[in-house]
């Protein structure tokens, strides 16, 4: 059973569903803090699952076990049960996810925000090697990661900018959960997209203080699917928690607005 939280309904102006995809680490109650009920306000229909094993969502087998390929079920179980096909918004390795569902799904448009970029994780994972050698053998031999990113310190340094309130960094570092070893290791190769096989629109979207996603990984998003980045000024990777969160809807908001979405 997945956690599901919708809010709004379509409307004339906007007639199209929006589903959110969350990244590691997270669950649906990212996207809850500001941008579900600012879309929904906006005349949206909003909808963001918890990814199996995340959240309230519940998995047949560990989260350990689970596969880009669970998650990207997850995402077209959620689509498949509304009206129309929604467009598909994804952060982080949610924007992986986002990737591979479009590779064998229609949707009408895609948002990738701090996306992992088509060419997979690894410079991510070099960063984190360089930065914190003991860290990361520590996680490789444990398969755990979350003490790496969930104290205030390190959550700061991988999802906010040096200029967020350290309570709003404390309050949200410690809803971070868990994440899928068996999902993390695919993104180093054996869940690249293939751009090739994806003709849907995208808005790809990077932030100025991103310590997860750089800015070399989202410009080679953008040209992997024939589209310009744009990037947020003074956000850190999780710009839907960030007190500057508005820029970045309101943007998304814009994008869609143009396409008559």
């Amino acid at each position: 059973m997945l956690e599901v939280i919708d809010k709004g309904s379509v409307t004339d102006s906007h007639p199209v569903p929006l589903l959110f995809v969350h990244g590691a680490w997270h669950a649906a109650w990212c996207w809850d803090e500001h941008f579900l009920d600012f879309f929904a306000d906006a005349g949206y229909r909003a909808v963001a699952p918890s990814l199996r094993g995340h959240g309230a969502s519940t998995s047949p087998k560990p989260l350990r076990a689970c596969s880009i390929d669970d998650f990207v079920s997850d995402v077209a179980e959620v689509a498949d049960g509304m009206p129309t096909p929604p467009v598909i918004i994804g952060h982080s390795l949610g924007g992986l996810v986002v990737q591979k569902y479009l590779e064998s799904h229609d949707a009408p448009a895609g948002v990738l925000l701090g996306s992992i970029p088509p060419r997979g994780s690894g410079g991510s994972a070099v960063r984190w090697l360089r930065r914190h050698p003991w860290h990361f053998a520590k996680l490789s031999l444990t398969g755990r990661s979350l003490p790496y990113v969930s104290t205030p310190k390190l959550a700061r340094e991988r999802f906010f900018s040096p200029d967020t309130p350290a309570d709003v960094v404390d309050r949200y570092a410690s809803r971070l959960q868990e994440a899928s070893t068996r999902a993390g290791f695919e993104c180093f190769a054996a869940a690249r997209p293939d751009p090739a096989r994806i003709g849907t629109p995208l808005l790809v979207l990077g932030a100025e203080h991103d310590g997860a996603t750089s800015r070399g990984e989202v410009l080679a998003t953008a040209r992997a699917y024939g589209t310009q980045a744009e990037f947020l000024p003074g956000l850190g990777h999780d710009v839907m928690l960030e007190p500057g969160w508005l820029a970045a809807a309101e943007r998304i908001d814009s994008w869609l607005t143009g396409r008559h979405l």
